[in-house]
């Protein structure tokens, strides 16, 4: 049997610290004479407490060590019941969202995918929208940060944890995973630091600087506007698209370069592939708005930069009309947010890795019709894949394709229209954050979403975060069998 006192302690340490983390937004709204605040300091309260009781209730358990299983089982409680506490605020203050959509809103929130059923974000009060980037901020890589503090204490490395997060820890650069952590933590605040730094310097407010840093390192996408990107000057939509970018590679790699080891980054097929299909991307959508509809060089290429950039980091921002282009656009733009960025970033969808590897399994296929006999391994730079990795590989992309037919079915026989459901599955599962389709046209939001459908993406954002796998492995009998 599964000794569950090890996974509470954490899910109880993890809400003790959110708790904490509700007081600055209380002091927000409290400073700015906002009765908001008093609804933050009442679900501070709500999550501390049952943080205490879980942690008092299971600290007889920390001399258990975390096995797989309760890795397994920690993730996902992580990623199912800590937004249902960070999305509190949303229902008992501003905006006083119903608990679905509530809840919605907290798993888009800690997942890092950006979509949000809030209108007038800029007339609800500033500790709301400085919560919603926060939410992005943890979910970004924070949470495992929080969780690698308390693992130690439970006699475990946590590489298991990592493991399950998805982390490629490329030939495991460092020996423990505490030491992963606690580099990665600087070069995640650094970029912070310099994203909210650069956002100032370029004239955005010091407010929301802070909040579009946060949710841009994170390639979280919340924005402080309803129109996102698009009230701001071409330089800052520069910057934004630099930061997505950055930030949406592997960090292991910055882990790397900080360590006096700078060419890793530069020599990585991933992030070379990720700038190509990017920048190539971008060059086929700019010349075709030329084109098409006469708009001038400079503005057809920022855009196209910014939203591509955007939909591929998983981010979610928006700059300019993009969501009505149409045609074209939104081929590339499919396309782009199902591959998503780099693996061992925050990014979500298939990843550019695996991306590849199913490249070069495609094109062992092709050259194996030709000479059957022939005994040709898949490479990934220079080195043989292994053909159990491979086939984990072809069942991620078949379930991840899978899920998403199955889930936009399931969204249409709820009543919902075939663009909308495609997009909005594909917009949760790869934790996109954009919108396309009829049910977005009023508000730009997922507000006019039925409650099942609005189910139906939130377990989508939350598969999508974890990889699936992680997940799905937890519905299997022989998991929870010893």
């Amino acid at each position: 049997m599964i000794d569950p006192r090890p996974v509470a302690y954490v899910i109880g340490r993890i809400l003790i610290v959110l708790a904490i983390l509700m007081v600055a937004p209380a002091i927000v709204d409290w400073r700015a004479g906002d009765a908001n605040g008093f609804a933050f300091a009442q679900c501070a309260v709500i999550t501390g407490v049952v943080g205490v009781a879980l942690s008092l209730a299971t600290a007889n358990g920390l001399g258990a060590a975390l096995d797989v299983r309760q890795a397994y089982i920690l993730t996902a409680a992580i990623w199912f019941l800590v937004p249902a506490f960070g999305s509190l605020p949303f229902w008992l203050g501003a905006p006083g969202l119903p608990p679905i959509y509530a809840y919605f809103e907290g798993v888009s929130g800690i997942t890092t995918t950006g979509s949000s059923v809030i209108t007038g974000l800029s007339e609800h009060p500033l500790g709301m929208n400085l919560w919603r980037g926060m939410l992005n901020w943890l979910g970004g890589l924070g949470i495992a940060f929080i969780a690698m503090i308390f693992l130690p204490l439970m006699r475990v490395g946590g590489m298991q944890f990592f493991r399950t997060e998805g982390f490629d820890t490329f030939g495991k650069a460092l020996p423990r995973a505490t030491d992963i952590a606690k580099q990665l933590l600087v070069v995640y605040v650094a970029l912070t630091v310099i994203a909210i730094s650069a956002y100032a310097g370029l004239g955005m407010p010091t407010a929301e600087a802070v909040i579009h840093g946060f949710t841009t390192v994170s390639t979280g996408g919340f924005s402080t506007n309803d129109s996102s990107f698009t009230p701001y000057a071409p330089p800052i939509h520069y910057a934004g698209a630099l930061f997505m970018f950055l930030s949406s590679l592997p960090y292991i790699r910055y882990v790397q370069l900080i360590n006096g080891a700078p060419l890793p980054l530069w020599r990585d097929s991933q992030i070379r592939a990720y700038f190509r299909w990017l920048m190539s991307a971008v060059v086929i959508v700019a010349v075709w708005r030329v084109l098409t509809a006469g708009t001038g060089w400079e503005i057809a290429f920022r855009e196209s930069l910014f939203n591509l950039t955007s939909i591929m980091s998983s981010t979610g921002f928006a700059a300019g009309s993009f969501s009505g282009w149409g045609g074209l656009m939104l081929v590339v733009a499919f396309c782009l947010g199902v591959i998503g960025a780099c693996s061992g970033s925050s990014a979500a969808g298939l990843s550019v890795f695996r991306v590849q590897v199913a490249m070069a399994v495609l094109r062992r296929q092709i050259r194996q019709i030709a000479r059957p006999s022939a005994v040709d391994p898949v490479k990934y730079e220079g080195r043989t894949v292994e053909e159990d990795v491979v086939h984990a590989l072809i069942m991620f992309i078949t379930s991840f394709i899978l899920i998403l037919g199955v889930l936009s079915v399931a969204m249409t026989l709820l009543g919902v229209d075939r663009e909308s459901a495609l997009f909005g599955v594909w917009t949760s599962l790869g934790n996109v954050g954009y919108g396309f389709g009829p049910l977005l046209t009023r508000t730009g939001t997922f507000i006019d979403f039925p409650e099942g459908a609005i189910l139906i993406m939130t377990l989508a954002m939350i598969l999508g975060r974890l990889g699936l796998l992680a997940i799905l492995v937890l519905i299997l009998p022989s998991f929870w069998r010893r």
